[in-house]
């Protein structure tokens, strides 16, 4: 049973938390900073984000804190914000690409594509993707994307990622999630036969209380929990990704998942066959 406490020292190892400032992406950050590690708490906006830093002070010591400003709706803020870190930063040990939205009302990107997948898959592939010169000049890094349980539900329509065909919330939510994983695992492949030392590893947290939840209704969140049972705390469910993120035991081209489904402690997932269909991975690639 893996927990915070197994957590090895991160003196003197930088990063990049998406969505610091809220639910499993401030558990996140604060197990790293209490951990030793410097950690960017790369927040939508600058209130949030001071906000999420004094918060985790209050709470810890260890570490150290930086914020960055990312809206991950643009990916020209997206790159602005990787730019911005390239000129401050020669290493970085650990991305966490965590930061997502979920049953949003209908709506699109900067870019004209549709809200959850552009935020939760595209805008991350752009930020790995600017910031892998200096991933790949750092030993021992890793890139970290959270996915969920919803991926096993999914598959990628290419012929709506505009909406051109409709919009279902959920539909778009499992979808947007599928990217991701199939993103990590085409990730770690790629580095793989490049010869490069990162490690891309998908973690999935179970089922959690947190912001993430805000536009479901009552009902839906009231089916949720009978389907369900009771939500695990944020600082449970950020186990998974912690875990991928600096366990010596956590290996490229997997996914670490809570070992009751759920909920629970990390172990390593048993993925479906459309997290492995390589044709698709390399098409959302091309895409993206």
């Amino acid at each position: 049973m893996w927990t915070k406490k197994d957590m090895p020292d991160l003196t003197g190892k930088t990063a990049i938390v998406t969505g610091a400032n809220t639910g499993l992406g401030f558990e996140t950050a604060l197990a790293l900073y209490e951990a030793g590690a410097h950690v960017i708490l790369a927040c939508r906006n600058e209130k949030n984000a001071q906000q999420t830093k004094s918060k985790l002070e209050s709470q810890a010591s260890k570490g150290t804190l930086e914020i960055g400003i990312i809206d991950l709706s643009s990916l020209k803020a997206v790159k602005q914000f990787a730019d911005t870190f390239l000129r401050q930063h020669d290493q970085l040990h650990i991305l966490i690409n965590n930061a997502g939205v979920a049953n949003t009302p209908e709506s699109k990107t900067a870019e004209d594509y549709e809200l959850q997948f552009g935020v939760n898959f595209l805008a991350h592939f752009a930020l790995t993707g600017y910031l892998f010169p200096v991933i790949e000049a750092t030993k021992g890094s890793r890139v970290i994307t959270v996915s969920s349980m919803g991926y096993e539900h999914a598959t990628i329509d290419f012929e709506n990622l505009k909406l051109q065909k409709g919009y279902n919330a959920l539909r778009e939510y499992r979808q947007s999630k599928l990217a991701n994983l199939l993103f990590s695992l085409e990730l770690q492949r790629r580095i793989t036969k490049m010869g490069y030392q990162v490690l891309s590893v998908a973690a999935q947290p179970g089922a959690n209380d947190t912001d993430l939840l805000r536009h479901s209704s009552a009902e839906e969140m009231l089916a949720g929990k009978e389907r369900i049972g009771q939500f695990m705390e944020p600082a449970q469910g950020a186990l998974s990704a912690l875990y991928a993120a600096v366990s010596d035991k956590a290996k490229g081209g997997n996914m670490y998942e809570p070992d009751q489904g759920f909920r629970g402690y990390p172990v390593l997932a048993t993925l479906k066959e459309n997290a492995l269909d390589k044709a698709v991975a390399n098409k959302l690639w091309g895409l993206a």
